[in-house]
């Protein structure tokens, strides 16, 4: 399925333990062409960014992320 925001899904659902991903492909061009996200019953939800970066919040207020260079990672925590 294409549409006009230049990628394409690929994949998407729920897993036995309740848990939805969806995948997208972004083409050659992006840094990661299959880029995907979770979002968990628990809360928490994690995103692989076609950038090539990261994202991960476990739902209680802590989160990581991991710019597309794979440089620092930024964690954010309120616990």
């Amino acid at each position: 399925m294409s549409d006009n925001k230049g990628y394409s899904y690929t994949g998407s659902g729920t897993n036995s333990q309740g848990n939805h991903y969806c995948s997208r492909d972004y083409g050659s061009s992006a840094s990661n062409q299959n880029s995907y996200h979770y979002s968990n019953t628990n809360g928490s939800y994690y995103y692989s960014n076609p950038n090539g970066s990261t994202y991960y919040n476990d739902g209680q207020g802590g989160s990581t992320y991991t710019p597309p260079s794979g440089g620092n990672t930024g964690n954010n925590s309120s616990k």
